[in-house]
């Protein structure tokens, strides 16, 4: 025991603890400040409900540390089917809040459904493609896309849109991680490039659909090898043509999906993202990134100082202890603080995938690239979103926003990566 602890990464511990004591700040600067007299009853005991969270995630990191290597292989699947039924338990019977069905309650206890579907889906991917290692790769690759879509799919049913995506961004990650073509990573990525750009002009995306076509012709080398995948292997007029076809087939879907598919107010909050500062956003869904955007302009380099920012204490922010916790951490601790926050996870981030290279193991190294990825997906859209660089669409920012099952959740995630790390050499192939 004594030397798998000596090869367990405590600069990474160090790096949770140190994110989720600036959440703790920053959710109790927004709650416990002048802002407590204008909250909702429940959102002023968010500091409280936190801390006692803090110390049950601890308490599951350190039993997550425990564990044999073997065990988290042997109950990879049967964690994702336990999360598919919790998904559809969440559907069925769950409470609504904030507009998502994705809560499952027991007694007064509710978690968050979705959050703990992340963890379970990693498990059973990184199970799945290590097993592809011996097998047919491709065959396996593909059930390992359906394993992503299959939870994203019921979580787009809740009406949590923003965590499908989660989902979603991390099938180039993982497919790029488990050895498929670069060229295929970036027909992936193409549409959502695409999709961005056609929210905020339809023909600057357009635009891109056809620079991308010709950068692509341009660009691919078709490769004779036979060890070559079929896309390395594709003339590069096909490959050309299916990424034209990609974006521009983006680009119409979202413009159908504007006009006849999404509910009112996922229009207006594309709409408000678009242009915030339009008259008929300013009072709505588009007063978000103004008040956001306020707050961290108004900090500075250094801030104005916990409980003393003017727009967090005057509770301007929405959900400033939760999803815009980072405009909060922006006015209060200015600059220094943000890029603090931001260069902690980018440590973490690097340490993940040096963890992922170091793991000789299938298993263990595509959960760590697949535990980095979901983290930087969730942190871009975070900070994306509050400085206004992408729409709303209500995801928090790990470790550091308030919410028990996702700090419970990203904490067991990263106990996981770690453990693996720590016992790498237990492995056998």
């Amino acid at each position: 025991m004594r030397s798998q602890l000596e090869n367990l990464d405590f600069w990474s511990l160090l790096i949770w603890l140190a994110l989720v004591s600036l959440g703790l700040l920053a959710i109790y600067s927004a709650t416990q400040g002048s802002a407590h007299q204008y909250l909702e009853g429940s959102v002023k005991n968010n500091f409280d409900r936190q801390l006692v969270w803090m110390v049950i995630a601890l308490v599951c990191m350190v039993v997550a540390l425990l564990i044999r290597v073997d065990i988290y292989m042997d109950l990879a699947f049967i964690a994702y089917g336990a999360c598919i039924l919790l998904l559809i338990a969440a559907l069925v019977f769950g409470r609504e809040v904030g507009g998502a069905r994705s809560w499952v309650y027991i007694g007064s206890y509710g978690f968050q459904s979705s959050e703990l579907a992340k963890v379970g889906t990693i498990l059973a991917v990184a199970r799945l493609l290590a097993t592809s290692r011996r097998k047919r790769a491709g065959t396996f690759k593909l059930i390992a896309v359906g394993l992503l879509l299959l939870p994203a799919i019921l979580v787009v049913m809740q009406n949590d849109t923003g965590t499908a995506l989660v989902f979603v961004g991390l099938i180039p990650v993982v497919l790029f991680w488990a050895g498929s073509a670069p060229i295929l990573v970036i027909l992936l990525i193409t549409p959502a490039i695409a999709c961005y750009l056609a929210v905020i002009s339809i023909p600057f995306a357009i635009g891109f659909s056809a620079l991308l076509t010709l950068v692509l012709f341009g660009l691919h080398q078709t490769s004779r090898s036979a060890s070559a995948s079929i896309f390395e292997r594709m003339p590069r007029g096909h490959v050309a043509a299916a990424g034209g076809l990609l974006s521009g087939g983006t680009v119409a879907t979202v413009y159908f999906a504007l006009a006849n598919v999404l509910q009112p107010h996922h229009v207006a909050r594309l709409n408000a993202f678009a242009n915030p500062e339009a008259p008929e956003f300013q009072s709505g869904v588009g007063f978000h990134l103004m008040q956001s955007k306020a707050a961290i302009g108004s900090g500075g380099l250094f801030g104005q100082g916990l409980m003393h920012g003017t727009q967090t204490q005057g509770a301007f922010i929405p959900e400033q202890s939760t999803d815009f916790i980072f405009s909060v951490i922006g006015e209060e601790l200015g600059f220094a603080g943000a890029i603090l926050v931001v260069a902690l996870f980018g440590i973490l981030l690097m340490r993940m995938v040096m963890m992922a290279d170091q793991v000789y193991h299938p298993f263990g190294s595509v959960l760590a690239a697949s535990a980095a990825g979901l983290l930087l997906i969730q942190v871009y859209i975070n900070i994306g979103m509050v400085l206004g660089l992408l729409p709303v669409i209500g995801i928090p920012l790990p470790l550091v926003s308030y919410g028990g099952s996702a700090l419970l959740a990203n904490t067991l995630m990263l106990a996981i990566v770690f453990n693996l790390h720590m016992r790498r050499r237990e492995f056998s192939f």
